[in-house]
């Protein structure tokens, strides 16, 4: 996809790809720790081993990574259908690449995907105070179904979902 100037691809990580999902996943929970419900600090010093980045390849079935113009700037993860649904998770775009696409290619990627695994529906939890990423999962047709069962009440959650079919 080529939005601008910049091309936008999208590179769909196996396991040994591990160490590029870790330089994205740290910057990101660097940069956005009010998006994730895990910190930075539980990746770093003993919790940084390889082994865990790649066991999450095994328990995480989709996990991709966009590149604008060459360079790394955003990734997505998602998990099995089940009862019909895969959820999209992990999502984060680096700030130089936010507004140029990049968000919804790989909100694209997970549809495609969870699609060809059987998925009927796309569902996601998002803190309530993420403004804009909220306004980018409504701009891509999410609906929000109300609060999400993972938020806590000082870091509530909304679940949002949208129809494959």
């Amino acid at each position: 996809m080529v939005r601008g100037a910049q091309e936008i691809r999208i590179k769909h990580l196996q396991e040994e790809d591990w160490r590029e999902w870790r330089l994205l996943r740290l910057a990101a929970l660097a940069e956005a720790p009010y998006a994730f419900s895990s910190g930075l600090e539980d990746w770093v010093g003993p919790g940084d081993r390889e082994e865990r980045w790649r066991s999450r390849f095994r328990s995480i079935p989709f996990n991709a990574i966009a590149t604008l113009g060459g360079t790394p700037a955003g990734m997505v993860g998602a998990t099995a259908p089940s009862n019909g649904e895969s959820e999209l998770i992990s999502m984060w775009v680096a700030p130089r690449a936010r507004g140029n696409g990049v968000g919804g290619a790989l909100i694209t990627a997970v549809a495609d995907w969870a699609r060809n695994q059987g998925a009927t529906t796309r569902a996601l939890d998002v803190r309530a105070a993420n403004a804009h990423a909220i306004a980018l999962y409504l701009r891509h047709g999410f609906l929000d179904t109300g609060r999400s069962p993972s938020g806590t009440d000082t870091l509530p959650e909304i679940r949002m979902s949208k129809s494959l079919l």
